[in-house]
């Protein structure tokens, strides 16, 4: 059924809500004037505003402006505005003709913004829109946490945005997210710390995630030095769901166990640990509490899901080390359980894939290590559960990196979805190759778009609606 003549439903109310909301927008403009001779042109420059929640909006208009606009979600970090996912694409994209918003989110509460996310986007648009005028057409573009905020978009949306293209999103959602994490974790803790306490869930303060971060980091870091702690740390990177190819290094081959293992470890010596920990910290100060929970994993059963446990296997046999009786250990004494409101709150507000309004293409390095490329099978599952699988495409990127694309893939990734806007049918725009040749065609600084189908996201748990409780 067309998006246009689908039955009022609870995200349709959602979507008046949030108009009646964004009426009540302040703006605050420091605009470039147009010419008096040009009087009934829309508003051009640098633009800016506030929202009744304190969230602040920036918006770029160019003086010859195509018509479309862009409503960018940016990701988890400061809460400040920004209209781009880069300089170097705001820049080609103003020169094409695009004009670009977007908000900070609120900005009192978590860098998990996901409390007021979708809402303050919702409500940049109208203000924008009221100053410049109404788009022939609106493309919500997200990045990181932002893509998560994007696919929420693209599922509530329809009728005021006519496509998505998200980029490296958080598409899995905050529980997932927090789950993976949470195994990693707690399998570097029991493991390699054995005895020790460790705070891995409730973080009370961002100093008290920094000395888990720190504590898991050492522990990882005097592991590297045995075979023994390279196997462990095979193990607790299959449950992370991290790449075995890191930046600068040739991508180890299928069977070189032990070079895969090493690039893992450069994640971890590249402190990914501290931003896992930062991330949790703000997941549960948006959330109110612990959304995430190991009691009733099967840690063996977890491993065989995993692209990863070949190697864990073979890392494990060289190492003279038993793997059963780790897998064993780890789900006898996996208690930790979710805080059943934090868990509720999440899946409403941190969640994405249960339906779409807009057509969506979301592009994704292969070899991410903040958001595993193994959350787009995750999200795809669930678009096509929901019925809507014919508005998803998925592309990929061969880089090592998170988000980590150059500015011809962004920007032939958002004519692709142009395409599929105007014409009604993807055809084969989003596909790999044309995607590659009209990144190429750009002259600006290559691409490396490529075939590709991840792996099942290593998660283990049933969906965030079904936590297990104290």
């Amino acid at each position: 059924m067309p998006a246009s003549t689908r039955p009022r439903t609870p995200r349709t109310r959602l979507r008046i809500a949030l108009a009646a909301l964004a009426t009540l927008a302040t703006a605050t403009l420091t605009a470039v004037p147009a010419p008096a001779a040009q009087a009934d042109t829309p508003t051009t420059g640098h633009l800016t505003g506030t929202l009744p929640d304190g969230a602040t909006w920036i918006a770029d208009v160019p003086a010859h402006w195509n018509g479309t606009l862009l409503l960018f979600s940016h990701g988890f970090g400061p809460t400040v505005a920004k209209d781009a996912p880069s300089d170097a694409v705001r820049t080609e994209l103003l020169a094409e003709g695009y004009a670009m918003a977007g908000s900070s989110y609120d900005p009192h509460g978590s860098m998990w913004a996901l409390n007021s996310a979708e809402r303050d986007q919702f409500a940049t648009l109208d203000a924008v829109t009221g100053t410049i005028g109404t788009p022939r057409r609106t493309l919500a573009v997200g990045q990181s946490m932002g893509g998560l905020v994007n696919a929420q978009i693209a599922r509530d949306g329809a009728g005021r945005v006519d496509g998505a293209l998200g980029l490296c999103g958080l598409v899995a959602g905050g529980t997932d997210l927090d789950n993976y994490q949470l195994d990693a974790e707690y399998t570097i803790a029991r493991l390699l710390l054995p005895g020790q306490d460790v705070d891995l869930v409730r973080l009370g303060s961002a100093d008290a995630a920094a000395a888990t971060a720190k504590k898991l980091t050492d522990a990882v870091t005097a592991a590297q030095t045995t075979p023994q702690g390279r196997a462990r740390i095979a193990l607790a990177a299959a449950f992370l769901n991290l790449p075995a190819w890191a930046p600068g290094q040739d991508r180890p081959a299928p069977t070189n166990w032990a070079g895969q293992e090493e690039q893992q470890y450069t994640w971890f010596a590249q402190g990914i640990l501290s931003f896992v920990e930062g991330g949790r910290y703000a997941v549960e100060q948006s959330a109110g509490g612990d959304n995430s929970w190991n009691a009733g994993v099967d840690y063996a059963r977890l491993l065989a899901g995993s692209v990863h446990a070949p190697q864990v296997r073979a890392l494990y046999r060289e190492a003279g080390l038993d793997l059963g009786a780790d897998l064993t250990s780890l789900t006898r004494d996996a208690a930790i359980t979710a805080d059943p409101a934090a868990v509720r709150t999440a899946q409403r507000t941190s969640s994405a894939g249960q339906g779409l309004g807009v057509p969506l293409l979301d592009v994704h390095t292969i070899a991410d290590n903040l958001v595993p490329v193994e959350q787009e099978r995750q999200f795809g599952d669930r678009v096509q559960t929901a019925g809507d699988g014919a508005l998803l495409r998925q592309a990929y990127v061969e880089r090592q990196g998170h988000c980590t694309f150059t500015t011809a893939e962004t920007v032939a990734a958002l004519h692709a979805l142009e395409h599929r806007v105007s014409s009604d049918h993807w055809d084969d725009a989003a596909a790999p190759a044309a995607l590659q040749r009209s990144a190429t065609a750009l002259g600006l600084d290559g691409a490396a778009y490529i075939p590709y189908r991840p792996a099942h996201l290593t998660v283990g748990r049933d969906r965030p609606a079904h936590p297990t409780h104290h």
